[in-house]
Parts: C-alpha cells; sequence; structure tokens
C-alpha cells in the first residue's frame, strides 16, 4: 500500500510576503520622491512665470510714465524749477537736495535716490494740447486774488486749468495754482484765482510767491484731474503709485504689482561742454541761432544721484535737470514661492544679492552697476529662499528735446 505525500496549501509564505511588502514601500518611496520632485519643479516653474509677469508689468508701468514725461515742462525756466505745491487731496512733490538744500523740483523725472535699497521715482507731464503755451504777466503780483495776463481770455485757456508760474529768475521759486475764471471787460486780461472746491491746487485765493511783470510767464498745463504727476515706489515687496490722475491714490498710494522687491533709476546726463546749452537737434527747419552745435542731446554719464551736469556753480540747478536726455529703470521682481529650504535651514535658491545697471549703454559711456538690497521687511524666510528676475530699460526724454 502506497503513503500518500502531503498536500500543499496555496497561498504565499512568510518570506515571500515580506519580499512583496518591501518591493511595494520601495515602490512607494520612489512614487513619493516623484510627486514631490514634480510639485517642487512646478513650484519653481509657476514662481519663474510669476517673477516674469509681475516684473514686466512694473517695468511696463514705469517706462510708459517715462515715455511721456515732460510734456508741457521743457522750457528752461521751467524744467528743474523749486516748486510750490499744493494738492487739496494730498499729493505731494518727491523732495530731493539742491546743494544740500531741500526743495521740490519739477521736472520729466526726480530719483530719490536710496543706495542699496528701493528708489523713489517721480515722472511728470502736463496735459495740455497747447504742450507748453505761456502767457506773459503783464502787471506785478503781490498777493492779489487775481493775474494779469498779456491777452484777455486767451486762446486755450478754460476755467480751472492749471497754471505754472515761473519767472526767468533762477532763484525765484515756481507755483503752480489753478485758475477759476476770467474777470469781464475791460478787465478781462485778470484771471481769477479762487479756493476750495474744484480748485484743488489753491491752497489760498492767490499765490504767496511775488513775482515781477514782463519777466514772469504762466504755463498751461491743462485740467487738473489730468495732471500727470506720478510717485512710484517701493513697501514690503510691493510696487506702489502715487498720482494726481487716479482718484484715491493721492495720498497714500495705491498697490500696482505684487512681488516687486526694488526699483532702480539713474538719470542719464549730457555733460558735454557748450555754451548757451539748448537741446534742440540740427535740422528739422530750426532757426540755426537755435541749433545745438553738438547735434542734439545724448546721454554721456550716468548717475542716481544729481550732478553738476552743466558745469556752474550748482549741483541740481535748473541747468542740471535740462541736461537730463534719458532715464535708466531696472526693477527687480521675486518668485512667489519660496524653495524649501535644505535640512539644516539654509536656502540656496538665490545666493548672492542681484545686480543692475552692470552694462555699458551706449556702448561708450561707462556702467554705474548697482547692487540692489532685496530683502522684504517682515519677510520670515531668508530673501536666498526666492529667485529673482531683472529687468531693465532705457527711456529718452523725447519731450524734453525741442525747447520752445
Amino acid at each position: 500500500m502506497m503513503q500518500s505525500m502531503p498536500r500543499r496549501h496555496g497561498g504565499f509564505s512568510l518570506v515571500e510576503l515580506m519580499v512583496s511588502v518591501v518591493i511595494g514601500l520601495l515602490a512607494l518611496l520612489f512614487a513619493t520622491r516623484l510627486v514631490v520632485s514634480g510639485e517642487t519643479n512646478k513650484d519653481a516653474a509657476i514662481g519663474g512665470s510669476d517673477s516674469m509677469q509681475n516684473g514686466m508689468l512694473a517695468l511696463f508701468s514705469l517706462s510708459g510714465d517715462a515715455g511721456i514725461a515732460g510734456w508741457g515742462l521743457n522750457d528752461r525756466t521751467v524744467s528743474g524749477c523749486d516748486t510750490t505745491f499744493f494738492d487739496q487731496r494730498g499729493y505731494q512733490l518727491l523732495t530731493v537736495k539742491r546743494d544740500g538744500a531741500d526743495v521740490t523740483p519739477l521736472a520729466p523725472v526726480v530719483i530719490q535716490s536710496n543706495g542699496a535699497e528701493p528708489d523713489v521715482i517721480s515722472f511728470n507731464s502736463g496735459s495740455s494740447n497747447a504742450g507748453v503755451g505761456s502767457m506773459l504777466m503783464t502787471a506785478d503780483y503781490g498777493g492779489e486774488n487775481f493775474v494779469v495776463a498779456s491777452e484777455g481770455s486767451p486762446y486755450g485757456y478754460s476755467p480751472g486749468d492749471v497754471l505754472l508760474v515761473a519767472a526767468q529768475a533762477p532763484d525765484r521759486p515756481c507755483t503752480l495754482m489753478q485758475v477759476s475764471g476770467f474777470m469781464p471787460p475791460p478787465l478781462d486780461t485778470r484771471m481769477t484765482l479762487t479756493t476750495g472746491g474744484v480748485y484743488r491746487y489753491n491752497q489760498i485765493a492767490g499765490m504767496a510767491q511775488a513775482y515781477k511783470k514782463n519777466v514772469t510767464y504762466m504755463y498751461n498745463l491743462g485740467q487738473p484731474d489730468r495732471l500727470h504727476f506720478h510717485t512710484w515706489s517701493v513697501r514690503n515687496g510691493v510696487l506702489r503709485l502715487r498720482a494726481t490722475d487716479l482718484a484715491g491714490a493721492e495720498a497714500a498710494g495705491t498697490t500696482v504689482v505684487d512681488n516687486v522687491v526694488s526699483i532702480k533709476a539713474q538719470y542719464g546726463f549730457d555733460t558735454r561742454v557748450v555754451s548757451d546749452w539748448n537741446p534742440n537737434p540740427s535740422g528739422n527747419g530750426i532757426d540755426a541761432s537755435k541749433v545745438n552745435p553738438l547735434g542734439g542731446i545724448q546721454v554721456t554719464r550716468w548717475s542716481g544721484d544729481m550732478i553738476n551736469a552743466d558745469g556752474d556753480a550748482e549741483t541740481g540747478g535748473l541747468g542740471d535737470y535740462q541736461r537730463i536726455a534719458a532715464v535708466r529703470i531696472a526693477v527687480v521682481a521675486r518668485s512667489k514661492t519660496a524653495e524649501k529650504p535644505a535640512a539644516d535651514g539654509t536656502c540656496s535658491a538665490t545666493t548672492v544679492l542681484p545686480t543692475v545697471f552692470g552694462g555699458a549703454a551706449p556702448a561708450s559711456v561707462p556702467a554705474v552697476p548697482v547692487q540692489v538690497n532685496v530683502a522684504v521687511a517682515g519677510d520670515t524666510l531668508n530673501w536666498k529662499c526666492y529667485r529673482y528676475r531683472v529687468f531693465e530699460t532705457i527711456v529718452p526724454f523725447l519731450n524734453s528735446q525741442f525747447r520752445p
């Protein structure tokens, strides 16, 4: 009689089960690492895309302002003039130094240069169709509630227009105010000055500064709510704008773009020596006596601070502002998402602070590079945990190159 063999039961042995578990755990580990790596790459790509979009939008906004700057401000008695300015909605002109003293110049661009920290940049222009239309003041002004013009109810001047009063004397401040109307004939050469209401730029019914007749001109800058005075700044990683023509943004400003950590600017001066400087280029039917013998205006030096560009005894005077041919602008934007720190808590997404204005442009003009501090106040993460993009452009001031 044959002995029966023991029957084998189906299933896995303990060893087989342990091997299967180990293989499964390894597969899960690889899958998890793949997902985490994919999410990290996705965050980096999205962060890079955000910084690209934000930086380009910020640069587009600044360069757009620079492109129209100087309209109505290119007369030699206006550009750079220390200006008395009041806005009942709270906008203030940018304050800078002139030979150590605080002034509020009115010019196509005014820069508060702050070294490695973000600059504050102001671009200014009028909106009048007349561009640089002006009237001569034909009677001394000593605080009256009217000014006397060279003609009655002049063409192109309307009640409410913003006027910039400037004397043909470099030591006499300019005054910005609004004309409220014209007296009836035979006193129709008198333009009235009224305060309150729609006359937002008139602090008093008149002007605090006295002016002499026949050497003082009144330039029309257009309607009050279209006056294009813009001041750009960066605060806590956000690009902000104060503006006279943007309701609610006159005093405190408004947010424009986030994750912008710095803006920088440099004046492009023409420092070439020529007597009776005139930016008008040659040709184009211009009177030969008004042509710049150097063939127009061009950049020969970059500087974030005001310099003595015209070689006179004053740094930051009218002549220096009139030597500004262009402005160089830089925007530094950062990624929206910070990269994960290493095991020891350190970050290495960025190891060196960004540098702007490092290239010579044009090639014959030496660059003045600036290393930018990109740390954001109140941010709990180190600045090295983010990636940064630098955007730069140069904008010539075309409106300033043709003097009336």
